[in-house]
């Protein structure tokens, strides 16, 4: 329901501010406007997309993780949806993050906001686990019991020669029997 709200608010907006500047500057100049936006857009969304590209493969051949070229891509994908999306809003918002400056600002929020992500996951499954393991009646990782006897050995106990483990003869399986039973031919 929110993305329904936030996309009627976005063309109520475009369409308000289409109005309002063609009013202004007259019909033909906001069209002329909306031409030119679309024009340098597609230019500079070519220029950062290959560049961004070109980034991408210096990361990759020099075997860094390629974590803001990628994030750099993702923005300027945005910035090309935005651009072809009819309206002077959008098409400023999508020039806007063709600029380094602000993708760089942007591409900070994100990854702030994708750890902080990601360090909830991890706590909402390592609680998911330690619930699932308390069911089953499972003791905490690290705590694992061991049922023994401790025998204690010291040299003050006296060593008897025939007082030690005995060794039994290995057993025999009984298809080995079984065959000592046949006769030989």
């Amino acid at each position: 329901m929110p993305i329904f709200v936030v996309l009627l608010l976005s063309v109520v907006a475009e369409i308000a501010v289409l109005v309002a500047l063609g009013q202004a500057i007259g019909v033909l100049a906001t069209l002329g406007l909306l031409v030119a936006g679309a024009v340098l857009g597609a230019w500079l969304l070519r220029r950062e997309g290959r560049r961004t590209m070109v980034e991408f493969r210096e990361a990759a051949r020099l075997r860094r993780s390629p974590d803001r070229e990628i994030s750099d891509g993702v923005l300027i994908a945005a910035a090309g949806l935005l651009i072809i999306l009819p309206g002077l809003l959008s098409d400023v918002a999508g020039l806007l993050l063709l600029f380094p400056p602000i993708r760089a600002v942007l591409r900070k929020r994100m990854l702030r906001a994708a750890e902080r992500r990601s360090k909830e996951m991890q706590d909402q499954v390592w609680l998911h686990t330690q619930r699932v393991r308390r069911e089953r009646g499972a003791a905490a990782p690290g705590s694992d019991v061991i049922d023994g006897e401790v025998v204690s050995v010291t040299e003050d106990d006296e060593r008897v020669p025939g007082d030690g483990p005995r060794l039994l003869p290995p057993q025999r399986s009984a298809q080995a029997e079984r065959s000592d039973e046949q006769p030989r031919g």
